[in-house]
């Protein structure tokens, strides 16, 4: 008997062997499937700039950190009121600023195609980074960051990304980097930290980290925006006194027209709506709060409950939209929030995963950057996308005078974000609840065998002491 179940226990993995095999295979056919795809969608890409080069990259934002980065070098008293054009200043940081000094040291042909090729790998190093995070190893994270990747490259926010020359692809990987690392880790919080000394809004990220309980990470992320703003005091002194001491960083106006279409921003919504960004300041504030409030809640609570991807996605979504300027390729944040749809789908059963990935494809229809012509000389260049329904001059500029289905399309991803907000909150709260309930519903605690027997001892004990005072006091 002894010898027949030895042989049964060797015998059973050789069954499983070639199923074993072949979903094996199956996985190598997909990581090949989807790493085609991405070489497929960089070549369209590549091919769509040398068809039409001036159309697919401009490097006009590039041009403005490269002229900061000059200024900040040799000219820094008039870094803030310097303009490139009429209304074009540079808004940043005055740590942003030496960094872009940095940066300027590079011949202007040399640093227009690091900052592109930096931007588009950074967009792949997101969605890996975000696959990690929610325990994706092996073939499938790589098929799954592949496929994500292949499809976040086309999308309007990173298309005009690396057309302007943008550092937000950047940004956006210095905080999901961070916010991926193990809590091990004593410097977790630096990233958030830098990124919020180049650009305030990652400062949301953390209260954040507070309220999921944080509290190391949330410090050393304090710690370092702080050693940023004394960097900015030391090397510009002069520039950081009109940026932090006159209120020059929270003017919203400062970088642009606030109901301007590609502001897809709460603040943007409302003065489209209301005519203008002084009539819609007092609404927008107290809403703002509490979006921001509740957005922060709610991804720490997905957080605490083990679900950390879907808690900072939420709160990356939250600071798109609670400020005051979010321009259309500050909407980056859906390529995380593309990769966890997807890492989702994998994970989950037949009919949930369907719906991981329908709704990952709508979000990708929406904020997709699809071409305005499809024949003649400028087709196939990626525009606005659906944003506007692409409207052109002198109609982009009736920004206040928005009916029916404008109402919609002019503020396409501001509301498709709020949707996506609205949701994700939804689910923190149903789980919440839940969670809630589930501890009320726990019976106390059976005593043990041990605790009995010391419980009948402690009464024993007890009459015992009683009786002993009673013959005392007769």
């Amino acid at each position: 008997m002894q010898a027949q179940a030895e042989l049964n226990r060797t015998a059973a993995p050789d069954h499983f062997r070639p199923r074993r095999r072949w979903s094996r295979l199956l996985a190598l056919a997909g990581l090949c499937v989807a790493a085609l795809f991405l070489a497929m969608s960089v070549t369209a890409y590549v091919v769509d700039f040398v068809t039409h080069s001036g159309s697919m990259l401009s490097w006009y934002d590039l041009n403005v950190y490269n002229d900061a980065g000059l200024l900040a070098r040799q000219l820094p008293s008039i870094l803030y009121s310097w303009q490139l054009t009429a209304g074009i200043k540079f808004t940043y940081t005055p740590f942003a600023a030496i960094i872009f000094a940095g940066g300027s040291l590079l011949p202007w042909t040399a640093l227009r195609w690091v900052m592109t090729v930096a931007g588009m790998i950074s967009i792949p190093v997101t969605v890996w980074l975000t696959l990690g995070g929610m325990g994706r190893r092996g073939i499938s994270r790589a098929a799954i960051a592949f496929a994500v990747s292949a499809l976040a490259l086309w999308t309007e926010p990173v298309v005009k990304s690396l057309f302007l020359g943008q550092i937000e692809p950047l940004l956006l990987l210095l905080v999901v980097w961070d916010l991926t690392r193990s809590d091990r880790r004593w410097w977790k919080g630096i990233g958030i930290g830098l990124a919020a000394g180049i650009k305030l809004v990652p400062l949301i990220f953390i209260p954040y980290l507070l309220l999921a309980g944080k509290i190391r990470q949330a410090v050393v992320a304090t710690a370092t925006f702080a050693v940023t703003i004394v960097i900015g005091f030391i090397v510009l002194p002069g520039p950081s006194k009109t940026w932090w001491l006159t209120g020059y960083f929270i003017r919203p106006g400062r970088t642009g027209a606030v109901d301007a279409l590609v502001n897809q921003s709460l603040l943007g919504l409302l003065s489209r709506q209301l005519g203008g960004t002084t009539a819609a300041q007092p609404v927008w504030l107290p809403i703002v709060v509490v979006v921001a409030l509740i957005g922060v809640a709610a991804g720490a609570a997905l957080t605490r409950a083990g679900k950390p991807v879907p808690g900072w996605t939420l709160v990356g979504i939250t600071s798109v939209l609670v400020s005051p300027i979010s321009w259309d390729h500050h909407w980056v944040w859906i390529v995380p929030f593309l990769a966890m749809l997807a890492g989702l789908a994998a994970a989950s059963r037949r009919l949930a995963r369907y719906g991981y990935l329908l709704a990952g494809l709508a979000i990708a229809v929406v904020f997709g950057g699809w071409p305005e012509r499809y024949s003649g000389t400028g087709a196939f260049v990626a525009t606005r996308g659906l944003l506007g329904w692409f409207v052109q001059p002198p109609a982009i500029y009736n920004v206040t005078h928005l009916h029916g289905i404008q109402l919609l399309t002019w503020n396409l991803f501001v509301v498709a974000g709020s949707l996506l907000y609205l949701i994700m909150v939804g689910i923190a709260a149903g789980r919440f609840w839940r969670r809630r309930r589930r501890r009320r519903a726990i019976p106390p605690p059976m005593p043990t065998g041990t605790d009995a027997l010391l419980a009948r001892a402690d009464a024993v004990l007890k009459r015992d002491t009683s009786a002993v005072s009673s013959a005392s006091r007769g």
